[in-house]
């Protein structure tokens, strides 16, 4: 299967310096990022949360899928080009094998964030307090208000 990249080859492409940022916590989100070179840092609260650098790598789809803010800050670490998709909810009406590739790099992130969940369940019944443990897990397992 093409991958993101191949796949939005003739969407414009955006170059940045180190230290530009691409996306700002907090603004409305929109345009849809895919990386074509460089390396990126993604901070949330101003806390490092991960680093973007596979070439092909989805960048803002969070926001454009949920219809929210931006949850983080998206920093280029070195000079960096990614391809832009504008409009990108019309864009995956229009691909869908690009909406597929989509739905199947979330799928991954789900997936290891789950293990994640697991492993730090695993240490947090070893360890006395849960406190902001127990809050998370509560806080997934709760259905959001008005989805059932």
């Amino acid at each position: 299967m093409a991958n993101l990249l191949t796949l939005t080859s003739a969407q414009p492409t955006k170059t940045l310096e180190a230290g530009e940022v691409l996306i700002a916590e907090g603004e409305p989100g929109g345009d849809l990022f895919v990386l074509q070179s460089g390396k990126f840092i993604v901070e949330r609260g101003g806390v490092v949360v991960a680093t973007i650098s596979a070439e092909g790598a989805l960048i803002g789809e969070m926001s454009v899928l949920l219809g929210t803010e931006n949850t983080a800050t998206v920093r280029a670490q070195t000079p960096a080009a990614v391809r832009v998709v504008h409009n990108p909810l019309a864009f995956l009406e229009r691909q869908p094998l690009a909406a597929l590739r989509v739905a199947m790099l979330l799928s991954q992130r789900l997936d290891a964030t789950s293990a994640l969940l697991v492993e730090l369940s695993k240490e947090a019944h070893q360890a006395a307090e849960q406190g902001a443990f127990h809050r998370l897990m509560s806080a997934l397992m709760t259905n959001p208000p008005g989805k059932g």
